[in-house]
């Protein structure tokens, strides 16, 4: 019986969200799956990776950024209305055109990104860049508005505006990648006709060995890994507020939503710090999986930075704890 309530449960809970974007996220879970069956039977290749890799990526990557900002516009209180228009034309002016021009890229067999062999690819390529910046500024616009929300508690109110702003910086990221590379540049200002104007990679071509799954460069610099870790900020930092408070009702030390919002601060700088690092690592030409020891002498520091931070704010919560006669409550 509970079995059947699950999808009862489901409703209940998402009843609140905003519909289009919810639609939006079921539709990229649908692309997901028909992307990877591509991948399964579709034996053409760019740049070394098959062509329903990338549509599969961002099918992924958008359905949660649909999903995350569908549950976020639903802790609204006021100005709900005007986040609810934005939210539809983030579907219908960002989402939708872009991973429409990837499917439609990929079901041609070329590249989506940077491509300007054709009048057509530089078009599609062109919408894709419009997309996108008007993506980066509705995000922005919804940041604004859900900043001053008081539906949620306090941990979980810092986590959603810090999200989104390292978000968005994770996206800026992307604006990196459509600068032309010193060598398209010099060609450029020689005078001659490029098909190819951007790269993700740094310090080699794109299109070299890459990792598995992501297909991020493992012999050069990538700067889609820090678009990547940004972009997913939104997602992990109200997952971070969500766990602390689960975990308040068994460790009483995080019963106050003082010390669950200073914790949830402090995971943001460090996430934060994890994106501009491997930003850094991959404009310095470095791969991930190849860190060098001033990269990883800088991780070690972050890690440390963070620990200590944590560490001291968990030490002043026991001492307060101890020190009143109730826990402390932030409300």
């Amino acid at each position: 019986m509970s079995a059947l309530l699950q999808p009862r449960r489901l409703r209940e809970a998402t009843s609140s969200w905003h519909g289009p974007l919810s639609y939006c996220a079921a539709a990229m879970a649908v692309l997901a799956v028909v992307s990877a069956m591509g991948m399964a039977v579709d034996e053409r290749m760019v740049l070394g990776q098959g062509v329903w890799l990338k549509p599969f990526k961002f099918a992924m990557s958008f359905g949660l950024y649909a999903a995350t900002l569908a549950w976020m516009i639903g802790q609204a209180g006021r100005w709900r209305r005007t986040l609810w228009w934005l939210g539809t034309v983030t579907v219908g002016g960002f989402v939708v055109p872009e991973i429409s021009a990837i499917a439609f890229q990929a079901a041609r067999g070329v590249r989506s990104h940077f491509n300007f062999s054709t009048g057509l690819d530089e078009t599609v390529f062109m919408v894709m860049g419009g997309a996108a910046y008007l993506g980066w500024l509705l995000t922005f616009a919804m940041g604004i508005f859900l900043v001053a929300q008081r539906r949620v508690d306090r941990a979980m109110a810092w986590a959603i505006p810090l999200g989104l702003v390292i978000s968005l910086a994770g996206m800026s990221v992307g604006y990196l990648m459509t600068a032309p590379t010193p060598d398209q540049a010099r060609d450029l200002a020689g005078g001659l006709s490029l098909a190819t104007i951007g790269a993700h990679s740094v310090g080699g071509p794109d299109g070299g060995a890459g990792m598995p799954v992501t297909g991020w460069e493992s012999g050069s610099g990538d700067l889609r890994v820090a678009h990547f870790v940004g972009l997913h900020a939104m997602q992990v930092l109200p997952l971070v507020a969500i766990g602390l408070r689960m975990l308040s009702g068994r460790l009483p030390i995080l019963a106050s939503t003082v010390t669950r919002t200073a914790l949830v601060i402090v995971a943001a700088f460090g996430y934060g710090g994890l994106t501009a690092l491997v930003l850094w690592q991959a404009q310095r030409g470095q791969a991930l999986v190849r860190p060098d020891a001033l990269t990883l002498g800088a991780a070690a520091g972050l890690v440390g930075l963070v620990s200590a931070c944590a560490a001291v704010i968990l030490a002043v919560s026991r001492t307060l704890m101890h020190a009143e006669p109730v826990p402390l409550s932030g409300r």
